[in-house]
């Protein structure tokens, strides 16, 4: 293998990371129910991969005795002192590329998506985790520049997706052109060919658009991407030119997409009349098995199904994300896979 190459999420997994809620975090005006969700994910989760969780010390007894509580298998479960900020481990999380002397965890900085929120604990559960050998099979390199795991996709086999308004935006990395960006991320990632979208947003996003929320890389040169069919919706002109911008868009070898809509969900708004961004576009991809956010709406069985053409063979899970998206993220913001080789050697 020449230089490095980022996994796609499909590839083998040994274990997701979690970052525990606790009081210090933005749930804490809702705390009970984002944790009965925590605790019924962890479990679902733990069917197919381990689970690494980062949580205060003062908090780990109390995690692993109401985990246990619900016969959760602790011996798959992993838990470590960490001082945390808030929850969104897919942006604060390690980012794994093979290499030929094995998996190398690649840590970035985290500004709280362009300093919006507080950030310096977060910045550091990466560095703290692995400390702790956590990621006992892995080496680490720290990287002097801004980049979350929400922000990019990649097929594992040479092309990346992202969007401009994030990657490009001035509270990243103000000091980087985007040619220099791009340079970084093939150096970083082993791709030849990176896709921008310029088009394509959700209301009450706090990412400035992160990719994962709007179109996902599947297997066998599939996206699977939000469409609008309401053209009343505020969202409707820019889904419609983002959709145009994937029908255009090809993959590292010059082979175009098959691409999957996923329906639109009723509006969702908070007790303080804001939209929230709900998407079936965050969903996790497991070992042979897909966790879908889903929001008690009519559209949740149709995503579902959409999402299973996407992966087929797969087991398709919803998992009611309704409590996540009243803090702007819902299920793949708060997971980060660790691909086989990081917690244990191939």
């Amino acid at each position: 293998m020449a230089g490095q190459r980022l996994l796609a999420e499909w590839e083998p997994q040994d274990a997701v990371l979690l970052s525990w809620p606790h009081k210090g975090t933005d749930w804490d005006w809702i705390l009970d129910d984002v944790t009965q969700l925590y605790e019924a994910l962890a479990t679902v989760i733990c069917d197919y991969a381990d689970l690494v969780i980062a949580a205060p010390a003062e908090e780990l007894d109390n995690i692993r005795a109401r985990l246990a509580a619900m016969d959760a298998p602790m011996e798959y479960i992993y838990l470590y002192p960490t001082p945390t900020n808030d929850t969104w481990a897919r942006d604060f999380g390690p980012l794994t590329v093979e290499t030929d002397e094995g998996m190398k965890l690649l840590d970035f900085q985290f500004n709280g998506w362009g300093n919006k929120f507080a950030h310096h604990l977060d910045n550091q559960i990466t560095r703290n985790l692995f400390d702790q050998g956590a990621f006992a099979a892995a080496t680490l390199e720290q990287q002097d520049w801004v980049l979350e795991g929400g922000s990019i996709e990649t097929d594992g086999k040479g092309t990346l997706l992202t969007t401009a308004s994030c990657l490009l935006n001035t509270n990243r990395n103000p000091q980087l052109t985007q040619e220099q960006i791009e340079v970084r991320l093939k150096a970083a990632f082993g791709v030849r060919k990176i896709n921008w979208l310029h088009h394509g947003h959700l209301a009450g996003d706090d990412t400035d658009s992160h990719i994962d929320t709007l179109a996902r890389l599947c297997p066998n040169n599939v996206i699977a991407y939000v469409a609008c069919d309401d053209p009343a919706d505020e969202h409707y002109a820019e889904l419609k030119q983002m959709e145009a911008e994937l029908v255009g868009m090809t993959d590292a070898d010059g082979e175009p997409y098959k691409l999957i809509p996923l329906p639109w969900p009723q509006a969702i708004y908070n007790h303080e009349g804001q939209r929230l961004p709900a998407t079936y576009a965050n969903f996790l991809i497991l070992n042979e098995a897909v966790l879908v956010p889903i929001y008690e709406c009519m559209t949740d069985e149709d995503a579902l199904e959409q999402i299973s053409q996407a992966f087929p063979g797969y087991d398709v899970l919803g998992i009611p994300c309704a409590t996540l998206i009243e803090q702007g993220g819902s299920l793949h913001c708060i997971t980060m896979q660790l691909p086989e080789g990081v917690l244990e050697p191939l």
